[in-house]
């Protein structure tokens, strides 16, 4: 009530008052009886009528008309877990304010930041802050930093009791209707310093200790024709150094990272629990993996660390080659791993949905959409060529043909399916993701053969190449 309108009504009421009194009391001292209770009453409802009518005019709301939120603090624990924040929604009523208790309980590094700029420090495992929201007066987001954290679902969502009806959902990621980009120009030339990947696989070295060191790489590849991409890798290609060794034998991996962010390795070519050798570690971190390959195959290995989709999504696979005990020789032998490309900012939200869709935007045999269409592999005439296969993913496995030629030996997780001499024969090798495996032929005549995955969407999407046969 503003000092005019409280004037003005005391006035109103002290008028009614006195109006009241010009009646009363005359009649008071006129008769020995009370006076009327209509007088008293008619006076009376004027005096409060009035005071009831300034009252209302000065704008000010009855006490249990106060909007909710009298400044008062709420308090909540929240976990960071595996790719997750719990709870991922908070509502406060508008004007409290909001402390989060903040614990990281996953295996990696996390860290939570809110939008209006306050934040935890990076949490290593195990490790607990406090983070002062502050007053709460509209929603909020808050998310991890790290980098492809947020877009593989740690967000959480602060709203208000008067907007969290209406707020958006806060587990729709931003670019979650995304589709595949444009085709890439793969019939267009390579740069000019340009080199393919050498797909010529050496025979397992004569030995049965294998010592290799694997550093994780930060880098920026040519993946098709004139196209440039961030990539994560491990010893700064994509697919990784490849392993080669028998029944028997020992590795010892040493794992370095040099990235900057936490990365982890898993071969699928190990038995033994993954506790220790597979666990994330940080930038500037090793570790020892030390394994004894028990079976023979065609074996992935990959990054470990959650999100995996993403990590192997942006190049960080590889392959490892066990022989198996009776394989016999060949006149050439080469290794294509399959694997998927996803362009733009690795870990943004955009291509994190197109990896959710199994949505790439090309097919890569060794890391190149058509790159071997730009660099054919070679053969001659008569001779068995054996080509080993595996299968990356992360979403989409392989069916390896080659145009024009048949197979008399295939050979699919651990167990042939067809040898030499069989009266029968294989058209192409299917490979469901992380398979591996492989085939020999022999190619009848000088041409160009072309290999690629028959799914052909895949194949008219990068999974394909040649082999140039002369005499």
């Amino acid at each position: 009530m503003n000092a005019d309108t409280l004037l003005w009504s005391l006035l109103l009421g002290v008028i009614v008052v006195a109006a009241a009194a010009a009646i009363i009391i005359p009649t008071v001292r006129n008769s020995s009886t009370a006076p009327p209770p209509g007088a008293v009453g008619t006076a009376l409802g004027a005096a409060l009528t009035a005071a009831a009518l300034g009252i209302a005019g000065s704008g000010t709301a009855p006490a249990s008309e106060v909007p909710a939120g009298s400044g008062q603090v709420r308090t909540v624990d929240v976990v960071l877990g595996d790719m997750t924040v719990s709870p991922s929604h908070v509502t406060v009523a508008p004007g409290d304010s909001l402390v989060l208790r903040v614990r990281n309980e996953d295996t990696q590094v996390h860290d939570l930041v809110v939008e209006t700029g306050a934040r935890t420090p990076r949490l290593a495992p195990g490790d607990s802050a406090t983070l002062q929201v502050g007053t709460v007066t509209e929603p909020i987001d808050a998310w991890c930093t790290v980098l492809g954290h947020s877009a593989a679902g740690m967000r959480m969502r602060i709203d208000t009791t008067d907007t969290a009806d209406s707020a958006d959902s806060p587990d729709t990621p931003a670019g979650a209707d995304s589709g595949p980009l444009a085709p890439l120009p793969l019939s267009a030339e390579m740069s000019d310093d340009w080199q393919p990947r050498d797909a010529v696989l050496p025979p397992a070295p004569d030995r049965t200790e294998h010592e290799v060191e694997i550093r994780v790489t930060e880098t920026e590849l040519e993946v098709a024709p004139g196209v440039r991409q961030s990539v994560w890798t491990f010893g700064g290609d994509v697919p990784g150094p490849v392993l080669r060794g028998k029944v028997g034998d020992v590795f010892t991996v040493t794992f370095v990272n040099d990235g900057t962010m936490g990365h982890g390795i898993d071969f699928h070519a190990s038995s033994l629990a993954p506790d220790e050798p597979m666990r994330t570690i940080n930038p500037g971190e090793r570790l020892t993996y030390r394994f004894r390959a028990e079976k023979a195959g065609a074996w992935v290995y990959h990054c470990s660390t959650s999100p995996m989709l993403q990590h192997i999504g942006n190049g960080m696979y590889g392959a490892v080659i066990i022989d198996p005990p009776d394989l016999e020789p060949v006149d050439r032998e080469y290794l294509l791993v399959q694997g998927e490309l996803y362009l733009g900012e690795p870990g943004s939200a955009d291509q994190v949905a197109r990896m959710r869709a199994g949505e790439p935007d090309a097919w890569v045999f060794n890391g190149v959409a058509a790159g071997y269409a730009h660099a054919p592999l070679t053969a001659e005439v008569g001779e068995r060529v054996r080509i080993w296969v595996v299968a990356a993913g992360p979403t989409s496995g392989t069916s390896f043909h080659i145009v024009g030629a048949q197979f008399d030996t295939v050979y699919k997780e651990g167990a042939y399916l067809v040898r030499r001499g069989d009266a029968g024969g294989a058209q192409a090798l299917d490979l469901a993701v992380a398979q591996g495996g492989f085939v020999e032929t022999v190619f009848p005549e000088a041409g160009s053969y072309p290999f690629v995955d028959h799914d052909m969407r895949h194949a008219e999407n990068g999974a394909r190449g040649f082999f140039t046969i002369t005499e």
